[in-house]
């Protein structure tokens, strides 16, 4: 990732540690960082998350978009589009469940996409994009 672009720092919230580990470092392949016995670090795509051992409190509120109820509360990271793809290919036959199939949104619109979202053990809903054209992440019509 390149020095002059800003990291984000996400907290979240959950039920279990080793699982979360399971999932962040084995599944998706985020390195770990710093840890304690409530909390530990993981390289998300050269970003900080930090997995915070805390209650499961999730809200359920979803919103329409492009005929697909998403989930409001998620996060996740833009990859390339074959890195997407590749991921998409391990997520299924690691049996994912997914809360949105990956597919294509705005098909042959400005902000065509690539995305899929699911959850973590937790609850946590994610979603993982891929713009065919990357200089349209923040273009609208």
């Amino acid at each position: 990732m390149p020095n002059d672009i800003p990291l984000f720092h996400l907290a979240f919230p959950v039920r279990d540690l080793e699982e979360a580990r399971r999932f962040y470092a084995g599944l998706l392949g985020c390195p770990t960082g710093r840890e304690s016995d409530r909390w530990i670090d993981f390289n998300f795509f050269g970003h900080q998350i930090v997995a915070h051992l805390a209650p499961a409190e999730h809200a359920a509120a979803t919103n329409p978009v492009d005929g697909e109820d998403v989930p409001v509360r998620h996060f996740g990271v833009i990859l390339e589009w074959n890195q997407w793809q590749s991921l998409a290919k391990k997520l299924k036959a690691a049996g994912t469940q997914f809360l949105i199939e990956p597919g294509i949104r705005f098909q042959g619109q400005v902000g065509e996409q690539a995305t899929m979202f699911f959850k973590d053990p937790s609850g946590n809903a994610l979603e993982f994009k891929a713009f065919r054209d990357r200089t349209q992440v923040f273009t609208h019509d």
